[in-house]
């Protein structure tokens, strides 16, 4: 019997992690950083890097220790009952929260850059449901359909990096260093959870084939990833000037609108059926550990079944705010803040437990 039918392979992992973390480049990501390092922002996403491979390394190591247990069982494992429910707990809360003021933000993202006449509510709903639909799928699915989208939304990010780069300013890149070290030195470290979706990669480990393909999909990935992050704010950063993009809530998009493709003067005609694939994309996987953490709180085997209660909860949630991208922001920049030191110190006490335990020398 193949046991690993129904699971996903390297490729189809890695693409997941592709675009759930490419997909925050088209957001206000890059625009918060912008505001408080200036040109130097490609060089506080180094910083973030090199801060993030400690913790990255850490769980990677704790996770490749045991067999066939997910980061649930893991915590448990290594916690108890009552510091892992705890713990599993605040997961969740901040996983679900950051769904959804990042739904909001994509949800004003069609709205008032492609769709102006059409209502929120009825954005929110297709874009939610489109994703709670992925979710309820299940995983594999996901994979397969991130996978598909993968080529597509690479080359399309390629063409928009070598305009970009054909039509910018070098000079642009000047002062290098941006508003100084110190507010480098201090956004790397205090931003470096643009990376924490790393650390619900691990909920997700009993469902690939093997330990081995998250060991390398992990680093695979984290690399890639890495790499396009600092490309991409040099890019945006010689085409437009740093002190206009901190006017610019996202800068993807008016890249888009600014460049042209020979005869083709509405280039985001082209790329917005990529982008919002990968949207749907990035929404089903987060629906997908938001339910897996909340069944694994309360003992729900069939934890797809809570994905459309969830959506509907995020659909609520995210309708509250009144002015989406000034709030949207204060709440992301509070959400930053709170879960660097969760993505920082979580992997080091589990590394440290394991340790004790003896866990690496089985």
């Amino acid at each position: 019997m193949d046991h690993t039918k129904g699971k996903l392979g390297f490729r189809e992992f890695l693409a997941i992690i592709i675009i759930t973390f490419g997909t925050k480049l088209t957001d206000n990501t890059p625009t918060g950083l912008f505001n408080k390092v200036g040109s130097a922002a490609w060089i506080t996403i180094i910083l973030m890097c090199l801060l993030a491979i400690i913790p990255i390394y850490l769980l990677t190591k704790v996770i490749t220790a045991y067999q066939d247990q997910n980061l649930v069982d893991i915590i448990y494992h290594l916690l108890g009952k009552y510091v892992g429910f705890f713990v599993i707990f605040v997961l969740w809360l901040t996983e679900t929260y950051s769904i959804v003021l990042s739904s909001s933000m994509y949800t004003d993202i069609i709205e008032t850059m492609y769709f102006v006449r059409t209502p929120t509510l009825y954005i929110y709903i297709i874009l939610i449901g489109v994703a709670a639909y992925g979710a309820k799928k299940g995983l594999e699915f996901i994979g397969s359909t991130a996978w598909i989208t993968l080529v597509g939304l690479n080359l399309a990010l390629f063409v928009v990096l070598v305009l970009t780069f054909y039509l910018g300013r070098l000079s642009y890149l000047f002062p290098i260093l941006g508003n100084g070290i110190g507010e480098i030195i201090k956004e790397g470290a205090s931003n470096a959870s643009i990376f924490g979706e790393f650390l619900y990669l691990g909920f997700i480990v009993t469902s690939l084939r093997s330990n081995n393909v998250y060991r390398k999909g992990i680093w695979t990935g984290f690399l890639y990833v890495s790499f396009i992050f600092i490309l991409s704010l040099i890019a945006y950063i010689i085409l437009f000037d740093y002190v206009s993009i901190v006017h610019l809530n996202y800068p993807f998009h008016e890249s888009i609108r600014y460049i042209q493709l020979g005869f083709l003067t509405n280039v985001e005609s082209l790329f917005l059926p990529f982008w919002l694939v990968a949207s749907f994309i990035r929404f089903s996987f987060y629906l997908y550990i938001s339910a897996l953490l909340f069944g694994a709180l309360f003992k729900i085997n069939q934890f797809k079944y809570l994905v459309p209660s969830i959506a509907i909860l995020i659909i609520f949630l995210g309708l509250i705010p009144e002015a989406p991208v000034f709030s949207l922001i204060n709440f992301r920049e509070k959400l930053v803040y709170i879960s660097t030191p969760i993505f920082y110190f979580l992997p080091l006490l589990l590394w440290l437990m394991a340790k004790r335990k003896g866990v690496f020398k089985k």
